[in-house]
C-alpha cells in the first residue's frame, strides 16, 4: 500500500486528528435545502468555525469539525451530529451551538433540549 502524501500527512497533524475527543458534523450548504434555508446553515457554519477557533478547540484542540451537505434529516435544521457519542442534534444555530459547544464538546454534557436521536458507533 502506498504511503500518503507529504501534504495529507501534514494536514493529519495540522487539525489534530490523533487528538481529537470528539468530531460534530453540521448539515450546511445543502445543494437543495430542506432542513433549514442555505443561508441560515451558512451562518451556522461560520459561527462554530469561529468559535472553535477563538476557544482553541480546533487544529489540535481536541474537536475535529466537519461541513456535511446533507445528514439526511431534512427537517428541523440546521442538524448536527456529535461523535464518537452520536448524538443527533436539531435547530443548530448559533445560541444553540454555543450550548453544543460549552457543555457537549468541552464537557461531555448533552443539551437535552435539542437532541433528536442518539446511537453511539
Amino acid at each position: 500500500m502506498d504511503q500518503p502524501s507529504p501534504v495529507a500527512v501534514a494536514n493529519i497533524r495540522k487539525i489534530g486528528l490523533h487528538t481529537a475527543r470528539r468530531h460534530i458534523f453540521l448539515c450546511c450548504d445543502q445543494t437543495t435545502p430542506k432542513c433549514c434555508d442555505r443561508e441560515r446553515s451558512l451562518i451556522a457554519w461560520d459561527h462554530l468555525k469561529r468559535r472553535l477557533n477563538e476557544m482553541g478547540l480546533s487544529d489540535g484542540g481536541g474537536i475535529l469539525r466537519t461541513k456535511a451537505n446533507c445528514l439526511r434529516i431534512c427537517a428541523d435544521g440546521p442538524i448536527a451530529v456529535v461523535y464518537p457519542d452520536g448524538t443527533w442534534y436539531r435547530g443548530c444555530d448559533p445560541p444553540v451551538l454555543d450550548r453544543i459547544i460549552e457543555e457537549h464538546l468541552v464537557n461531555g454534557r448533552r443539551v437535552e433540549e435539542y437532541v433528536i436521536a442518539e446511537h453511539p458507533l
